[in-house]
């Protein structure tokens, strides 16, 4: 098959197309034929070895991940033993941040519980874009904020994937959303629904006096001592990503 090949760090123009073996899919895989794959920070950091810490997980002064990757949409090709939610020719969409990447190749194989069935009312296209930041909305307002009804989230890079479908999310469960991006940015948000708009460029949203219950940072552009200023009392901050430095004084400072 062939696969995009990252051999070193730096820039797509160091990346080349090669041919590669087609995975077979082991117990609990499923080989997937890939139609859509979908570029994110998750891919960009294993491509520029970014924040240099990662490389002690993905590879020193070489990438230990050839094929990076992390969304995909695609058709099942083939099933290994033990795989019984999909059979071949299912429509699957994924994240395969949490199973070895690959998803810059025509084939992956990967674990049967990083895929789902692809809704049928949307383009391998329109589905790539889902999977990543779809769970990591979930996981921080489901899983770990247990964002209710009446609450108040804040979410800073809110006009990305994570924040549009962070929005849907808290809106689903009657909450109140701000969102925090660019100017360029201010009209699709108000299509969106949200019912704070900030241009970060015209207000800092941790001096305006307004607290929230639960604030969704996905560019971590603040340091802690401002950002408590714009949670409650009780409040959650979940920063998700962003500049290394503000994310590791997060981790030391959390209680």
């Amino acid at each position: 098959m062939r696969a995009i090949v990252q051999h070193k760090y730096g820039p797509p123009e160091q990346l080349s197309l090669r041919e590669v073996d087609t995975p077979s899919p082991k117990a609990g895989e499923v080989l997937v034929k890939i139609h859509a794959a979908g570029v994110n920070d998750w891919d960009l950091g294993l491509l520029y070895g970014k924040p240099i810490f990662m490389r002690l997980f993905i590879g020193l002064f070489r990438p230990k991940i050839a094929i990076i990757g992390c969304e995909i949409a695609g058709v099942v090709e083939q099933i290994g033993s033990e795989v019984t939610r999909f059979k071949p020719g299912d429509k699957v969409y994924g994240d395969l941040s949490d199973s070895r990447f690959g998803g810059y190749a025509e084939f992956v194989s990967v674990r049967h519980d990083a895929l789902a069935h692809m809704p049928s009312n949307l383009s391998f296209a329109q589905a790539v874009a889902i999977p990543h930041a779809g769970l990591l909305a979930l996981q921080g307002l489901r899983d770990i904020a247990e964002l209710s009804r009446g609450q108040s989230v804040l979410i800073n890079g809110a006009g990305g994937g994570l924040g549009t479908l962070g929005l849907q999310y808290a809106k689903l469960v009657k909450a109140r959303v701000a969102g925090v991006d660019s100017e360029r940015k201010q009209e699709y948000m108000h299509l969106l629904s949200f019912d704070k708009v900030i241009d970060y460029e015209q207000e800092d949203h941790t001096e305006s006096g307004i607290q929230y219950d639960i604030i969704l940072d996905n560019k971590s552009t603040h340091s802690p001592f401002k950002v408590i200023k714009a949670l409650k009392p009780g409040g959650i901050y979940l920063s998700i990503g962003g500049d290394s430095w503000r994310v590791t004084q997060y981790a030391l400072l959390k209680k």
